[in-house]
């Protein structure tokens, strides 16, 4: 290839990984739904696109270990502690069974009614078995299920791909081999690349916790020295044993996030950044590799392969592995709704045709293709039903308001009361123990972990966060924090004014964020007003709010939260609540100029 032909393949690679990603955000459809079809026409365009002639050989190892990173930082986020009893054992049992089923179900499959020999048919079962947290995840933000079924499917999601990718290194050196070696040698084999990879899991979390516990770097050097460590472990064990580098790199990610001493910060703008770069570009790529030609003449036989995985593997799967979980008949239908296909078993199909079609297994180059049409299909599929099968089971979280208050203050802790009594769930954020305990006594949800992590990112996403208020007595944290929070999420941000005539000021008062109530109303003075015996309650009122009563929030009439912030009159309508903050009994109106400080 010339020069020009290569910028442009490269070019066009990126436009179309990004681009993509951008349209599909705007059509609020997941991501894979664009990218697969974006890279297949690119494909048939123009040949500058093929990463088999962009980069040549060095291709497949880039997509290892570029899977590698993203099973990383998906085991970032997952915590053990959230997954115990009986969840855990359902993720468990739904990666054996399914991994079974799945392959077996395909190996059957592939054999007579894809024309395949008994080795390609067995490769390809192998590929089939993984999902991933790739395509999970993003469906799992526009669907938001239940608590219980979100954290299972997310880590069987993540779990499955090194398993599956094991399995398929496996299985390709023995059709390369020709070898015919029993049950108990094939778990030998497994179980000596799960111990690879787990050592070199021990040697990478050792190398990172020198990084990031000891030496302290800074954010930017921190993220570096992740991407660093993970790849270079990844690759030296990939160098010992087939795909163990994905089994250390998702342990790593698990010791990471969940050993103590590693203090990463909640968000990680950059790492995120590039896994979604790297993601459109595997897929952009792998993509265009597949010819109309190919995916022609296998489409009718592959839409049937679909459907026994979609009707027949996985609801069996889903069946065996919720028996005696405690799950309702809604939650075990949608786990068996639930299984798209993605990196990794595109990753590993573009690996191992080449080498099998080299070598002769017939049927061996009908693999490619058909995973490219199983993805597609699974991902349109589940991407497009799985919304309304999950309303239709009842098993999302309620479209009702979940605010986050973050504050101890007994005002704050009544607020949440009231707020609950309302009708919405409520998370509460405090940072001492005695607050975090009279939270608890209240009877409130309380929210774990630091304030980042809780109030933005997949910790928000899972707890269904959609607004937070920050209510505590430090003016200055409030305006920091709703500043630093704007600015990592995309959820709205509120907090009372602050009081005036400070001597000092660490950050600018007026900071960033919606302001609630009137300005005039700041925080010094609701804390005062509740100390003189005022008092916040959830009524219900015919007209307009009394005049001794100061709004807080509306709760509109479906669980939609409206905050009185001063701009225009909020009257409430006849299905709505309101909270208000009561008059002092007995006590005349505190001036809002001379406000005290805040009670603790």
């Amino acid at each position: 290839m010339t020069t020009d032909e290569i910028l442009f393949g490269v070019g066009l690679t990126f436009v179309l990984a990004v681009g993509s990603q951008i349209v599909a955000s705007r059509m609020r459809v997941p991501a894979l739904i664009i990218l697969l079809p974006a890279g297949f026409v690119a494909g048939a365009l123009t040949d500058d696109i093929h990463p088999d002639k962009l980069l040549g050989p060095a291709f497949q190892p880039l997509v290892s270990l570029a899977v590698a990173l993203i099973l990383y930082e998906s085991g970032l986020g997952l915590d053990p502690r959230k997954l115990r009893g009986r969840p855990r054992r359902t993720v468990v049992s739904l990666i054996v069974t399914g991994v079974s089923l799945s392959w077996v179900c395909t190996t059957l499959f592939a054999g007579p009614v894809l024309g395949m020999s008994t080795q390609a048919a067995l490769m390809l079962g192998a590929i089939l078995v993984v999902s991933g947290p790739t395509v999970v995840g993003p469906l799992l933000d526009f669907v938001r299920p239940v608590d219980r079924l979100q954290r299972i499917l997310s880590w069987e999601g993540s779990l499955v791909d090194p398993v599956g990718g094991t399995l398929g290194a496996l299985v390709y050196a023995g059709v390369l081999n020709n070898t015919h070696s029993g049950v108990g040698k094939r778990v030998l084999q497994f179980a000596i690349s799960v111990g690879i990879g787990l050592a070199g899991a021990v040697v990478g979390t050792a190398l990172l916790w020198l990084l990031l516990a000891r030496l302290r770097l800074s954010d930017v050097l921190a993220t570096s020295a992740q991407l660093a460590t993970v790849i270079a472990v990844a690759a030296a064990c990939d160098m010992v044993r087939d795909d163990s580098g994905l089994i250390a790199a998702i342990v790593m990610g698990l010791a990471v996030g969940y050993l103590p001493g590693f203090d990463l910060p909640a968000e990680r703008p950059f790492s995120e950044t590039l896994l979604k770069l790297i993601i459109g570009l595997l897929f952009v790529s792998i993509s265009s590799t597949v010819t109309p030609a190919s995916v022609w003449h296998v489409l009718p036989p592959t839409l049937g392969l679909v459907a026994v995985l979609v009707l027949v593997a996985r609801p069996l799967a889903a069946w065996l592995a919720t028996l005696g979980a405690g799950m309702s008949r809604g939650e075990r239908c949608f786990l068996a709704w639930m299984a798209p296909r993605g990196i990794v078993a595109a990753a590993s199909a573009s690996t191992f045709t080449v080498g099998l079609v080299a070598a002769g297994v017939g049927g061996a180059s009908k693999i490619l293709p058909v995973t490219f049409l199983v993805i597609a299909a699974t991902v349109t599929l589940y991407g497009l039903s799985a919304t309304p099968v999950a309303r239709r089971l009842g098993v999302t979280r309620p479209t009702s308001a979940r605010p986050l208050l973050v504050g101890g203050e007994p005002w704050a802790i009544d607020l949440g009361r009231a707020l609950h009594s309302a009708g919405l769930e409520v998370l509460v954020w405090a940072s001492s123990d005695e607050q975090r305990e009279r939270i608890r006594k209240a009877g409130l949800e309380l929210a774990p972990g630091e304030l980042l992590a809780a109030a933005t990112g997949r910790d928000a996403r899972l707890e269904g966060i959609n607004s937070v208020l920050l209510l505590t007595d430090e003016d200055d944290f409030n305006a920091l924090a709703s500043t630093v929070l704007r600015r990592s999420g995309s959820i709205p941000v509120y907090r009372l004014g602050p009081g005036g005539n400070r001597e000092s000021e660490v950050v600018a008062p007026q900071g960033d964020g919606d302001t609630l109530l009137h300005p005039e109303l700041t925080r010094p003075a609701v804390s005062q007003r509740y100390a003189q015996g005022a008092r916040i309650v959830a009524r219900r009122f015919d007209g307009p709010v009394p005049h001794d009563d100061d709004l807080l929030f509306l709760v509109r009439s479906g669980g939609r939260l409206t905050p009185a912030n001063g701009v225009g009159a909020a009257t409430p309508q006849p299905d709505d609540v309101a909270v208000v903050l009561g008059p002092a009994p007995d006590s005349p109106a505190v001036p809002q100029e001379s406000a005290g400080p805040g009670h603790g």
